[in-house]
């Protein structure tokens, strides 16, 4: 497995063609020496762990930095100056402007990468040059618009070498843990390559001479046998055929797929696309050795090699933790409020029917992984049926006479937003399935193709499909249609906007009780 530095994603924001798609060291420049390829037991730890995007990562970093400069100039103003007469609105002021310009001057000087954060000698240097240079812009304002004897140097000097301070100890453990995470492989996406032969060969190449790259490539998956293709390309080992890489990435992190196909081949790439599309992965078209060439804003890059966006992973990077701190928010705020309303209805489950209060079913989650969905439970246990092998309908004598209000309100799923606060479910998603939930005697996954498309995403406690009507039982084949046409529609255009609008009329919704049983 191939070791490249990482920088940040080049797909997230476009970058001027480069004088030639060509990758490598300018003429007159020694070759970039490969790196030693990490052993089995790093790669197999990387497959397991979450990754953690360039963007969250320098975004965050700038954001904390930010806050760093601003709080120490505040808080000092608190304890020092806030009693005293004086422009109280000036030191204000300048506490955020001198932020602002901070955080501005940081990022042209290239210190929110993570090279910058892994090279702590000459990036602190800077960072320390940066903040000299504000402070001093600042006094130099200070004194030509005849305020500056208005400050309170005490305050000035506490604010420079406390800010110098604080950001010392903010790089050091930004070091430790970057240094971490690299280890354990969690800053590196994990790409496979579609496609073996030269093409790829030179594909896999040119990447490890790239600069400024931030993935590993797991492996080769091509249809063709080892009679037309070597096992090996480039020293990656073909992991299996087209159809085994659905299997794969859902058992092994995997972050990007790479197809080292011409564009010729388009009746082969749209095979693939129909086979591949319902991963929750970035899929992207290598156009280094296309003879056709497009505008430059076209392509994204990885390093300096030219690739085509077939599909991104909806929810990604900052829209990620954008809905996980709305879902936390919401959840929590929830559980306070809606706890009377848990805890009647947990002593009302207990007191008409012998058994246990919640109800634990396993259930189809993100990227088709299995999870254990809680509910009180609204059957008789003697009669409970864990995987929905038979979907509950009107007037059916396994639904106790609670559980029967229960099921029609979707007061069961309250205990859901536990759930939610532990990560497995989203409040707002395709509703988890139950593992042989079925259309009349059909499967799912057998009357809709890509079915699975809609684990791209956590599934929810209330969704799109919900609101619209689709909620309640699938007694037609067309129903379960129209359910997952409506999850697409919502992985597609999702926004936190769309979110807030489903959860608020999510009560609406369920009002209409005709489906639910």
């Amino acid at each position: 497995m191939g070791v490249m530095e990482p920088e940040r994603r080049s797909s997230e924001k476009r970058r001027r063609r480069p004088k030639s798609f060509q990758a490598g060291p300018p003429k007159g420049m020694p070759e970039r020496r490969k790196q030693p390829r990490p052993p089995l037991a790093e790669i197999r730890r990387a497959a397991s762990l979450t990754l953690l995007p360039n963007a969250v990562l320098v975004g965050a970093t700038r954001i904390v930095e930010f806050l760093i400069v601003a709080g120490i100039g505040f808080a000092i103003y608190l304890v020092h100056v806030s009693r005293e007469p004086g422009l109280h609105i000036v030191y204000l002021a300048a506490v955020a402007a001198a932020a602002l310009v901070y955080c501005g001057l940081v990022q042209s000087f290239g210190l929110y990468t993570i090279r910058a954060f892994r090279e702590f000698t000459s990036s602190y240097s800077r960072i320390m040059l940066a903040w000299t240079l504000v402070l001093a812009a600042f006094m130099a304002v200070a004194f030509f618009a005849k305020v500056g004897a208005d400050f309170s140097r005490v305050w000035l000097g506490g604010w420079y070498v406390s800010v110098l301070s604080l950001l010392l100890v903010e790089r050091l453990s930004l070091l430790i843990l970057m240094r971490r995470w690299l280890r354990e492989g969690r800053l590196y996406r994990r790409a496979v390559i579609i496609g073996g032969g030269e093409q790829a060969e030179e594909l896999i190449r040119s990447l490890e001479a790239s600069p400024n790259t931030d993935i590993r490539i797991a492996g080769i998956f091509d249809d063709r046998g080892n009679d037309r293709i070597s096992p090996l390309v480039a020293g990656y080992p073909k992991l299996g055929k087209v159809k085994d890489l659905v299997e794969f990435a859902r058992k092994s992190r995997v972050d990007l797929l790479i197809i080292s196909l011409p564009m010729a081949a388009e009746k082969r790439v749209l095979e693939i696309l129909k086979t591949l599309w319902v991963l929750p992965v970035d899929i992207r078209l290598s156009a280094q050795n296309n003879a056709l060439r497009f505008r430059p804003h076209t392509y994204s890059y990885i390093g300096n090699v030219p690739f085509i966006d077939i599909a991104d992973k909806p929810i990604a990077d900052w829209d990620f933790v954008q809905k996980r701190i709305f879902d936390a928010l919401i959840a929590g705020f929830g559980l306070v409020v809606l706890a009377p309303v848990m805890l009647a209805i947990a002593a009302l489950v207990k007191l008409t029917s012998r058994g246990p209060v919640f109800f634990k079913q396993t259930r189809q989650g993100f990227n088709n992984e299995l999870i254990d969905v809680y509910k009180f439970r609204s059957m008789y246990t003697d009669m409970s049926d864990a995987e929905a092998s038979k979907l509950v309908t009107k007037d059916d004598p396994r639904v106790t006479p609670i559980g029967r209000f229960l099921r029609k309100t979707s007061l069961d799923e309250l205990p859901q937003l536990f759930n939610v606060l532990k990560g497995d479910l989203s409040l707002v998603g395709p509703r988890p399935h139950a593992l042989k939930a079925k259309a009349k005697d059909r499967l799912y996954a057998d009357v809709v193709d890509g079915y699975f498309a809609r684990h791209r995403v956590k599934p929810g406690v209330t969704g799109w499909a919900q609101i619209h009507g689709w909620r309640g039982e699938t007694d037609t084949e067309d129903k379960i249609r129209r359910r997952v046409e409506h999850d697409l529609y919502y992985i597609e255009n999702w926004s936190v906007v769309l979110d807030l609008y489903i959860l608020l009329m999510t009560p609406v919704a369920l009002l209409k009780t005709e489906n639910a049983y």
